[in-house]
């Protein structure tokens, strides 16, 4: 039994690691390492325990699709897409709208969210500058659109790779369970977004033309690493479908994929491996060491058995409890330390309640964690990264002009989504 000021110590590294995450005054990965290497230090977990607790899947499948990705955007692949959806829809102020917001999340199940808005956003601008309006709009329905999309699937969004992982669900059954609704919460999303700005997003027959002339083909950059990097994408997913079937954890996949691409490309390792965003990995690395440690002193297993003291253990209730209360804290806080700490809760919550199936309450917290980081501007990366660059671009995203829009939205995504788990799995 740990001793009592282990299990102290454990909680006050916990509270001060995620008030620091909120504060936002230290970036996180310093947050996090620093929280890690005082557990170390305390001698709350053993180096070797500490290194157990890393999720080493996690961080292999982010690795690997940081590294296809790096060498992929080099092509011109993406600015080629979001031109071709600009001129599908005729050069509409609206359509385009929504043309550009599917396109997001169509790869943003695919790829990595926070890469596919640095791709986006950059043709965004060039297209609004074009029509003469304001790119508001269009980053709002994209940063929304990322966060729905990266909902879709096991490789789309970090809680989906940490839950995945976790509980060995594989790719397939991500996309059986969450991608319907997720279909139904973009059509959403889209209708509401379409309401709200239409009065704003007009603009002249002329500029609508020029949209017409862009030529997407001249994005093209590369065209024989196209193909290249194309085709490694489609073999790498269609390993993801299949790796349940061929008992492979899906960091083999995508590390697969990227050492298959690197060797077809002979792209410079230290050029692609430079495109791995290394703060990110070295922050889920102490995270999983400061949640490793609640773990390991109990704090936990006392936290689940009270939850199941407060729902009963029933699944519905506790499903709903997951949903909301998942979404309602990743609008305010980061997901990722959030489903982190959720992950061995609800294991813990099965084990203790003696609930056999525990999938629904891993589709509440996917679906949770992922659409809650729509309701405001930190609620997720890729909200502060679109912030981010639109600043660099003279344009202002505050906090509250965000909340404003999407916390509404977030709320109804989350209603639909409650709906859709009572309807097919929480009855």
């Amino acid at each position: 039994m740990p001793a009592t000021y282990q299990i102290a110590f454990a909680c006050v590294i916990f509270l001060g690691t995620y008030l620091l995450l909120i504060a936002d005054k230290i970036h996180r990965t310093i947050v996090a390492l620093c929280g890690a290497m005082l557990i170390l230090l305390a001698g709350i977990i053993t180096q070797e325990r500490a290194v157990s607790a890393i999720d080493f899947n996690t961080i292999g499948l982010l690795i690997g699709m940081m590294v296809i990705v790096g060498i992929t955007r080099h092509t011109g692949v993406f600015e080629y897409l979001a031109i071709w959806a600009a001129k599908l829809v005729k050069g509409d102020p609206v359509r385009i709208m929504i043309a550009l917001a599917t396109v997001t999340a169509v790869v943003s199940a695919l790829l990595d969210n926070v890469t596919t808005v640095l791709l986006i956003v950059p043709v965004t601008f060039a297209i609004t500058r074009q029509l003469k309006i304001s790119p508001v709009p269009y980053l709002f329905a994209e940063i929304i659109a990322s966060n729905i999309g990266g909902t879709a699937t096991l490789i789309g969004d970090p809680p989906n790779i940490m839950i995945g992982s976790a509980t060995g669900l594989g790719f397939m059954d991500f996309v059986i369970a969450l991608t319907p609704v997720v279909i139904v919460v973009h059509i959403a999303n889209m209708i509401w977004l379409k309401i709200l700005y239409k009065k704003q997003l007009v603009t002249t027959p002329d500029l609508q033309k020029s949209i017409m002339e862009m030529d997407e083909k001249k994005e093209i950059k590369d065209p024989v690493n196209l193909k290249k990097c194309l085709w490694v994408i489609g073999l790498t997913v269609l390993g993801f479908v299949l790796h349940q079937f061929l008992h492979l954890e899906s960091a083999t996949i995508a590390l697969s994929g990227a050492a298959l691409l690197l060797l077809l490309t002979r792209d410079n390792p230290e050029h692609a491996l430079g495109a791995v965003e290394w703060p990110v990995i070295f922050f889920f690395a102490g995270l999983f060491v400061v949640v490793g440690a609640l773990d390991e002193v109990g704090v936990i297993e006392y936290i689940a058995r009270k939850s199941l003291e407060l729902t009963g253990g029933a699944m519905v209730p506790t499903g709903i409890l997951i949903l909301w209360l998942s979404a309602i804290a990743s609008a305010f806080v980061d997901n990722i330390p959030f489903v982190a700490t959720m992950i061995p809760l609800i294991q813990d919550m099965g084990r203790i309640g003696g609930i056999t199936d525990l999938n629904p309450l891993w589709w509440s917290l996917s679906l949770g964690a992922c659409l809650g980081g729509n309701g405001t501007l930190i609620g997720a990366s890729a909200n502060v990264v679109v912030a981010g660059l639109a600043e660099k671009r003279g344009v202002l995203i505050t906090f509250m002009s965000f909340t404003k829009v999407a916390f509404p939205m977030m709320l109804m995504s989350v209603a639909i989504c409650m709906v859709y788990l009572l309807l097919r799995y929480l009855h």
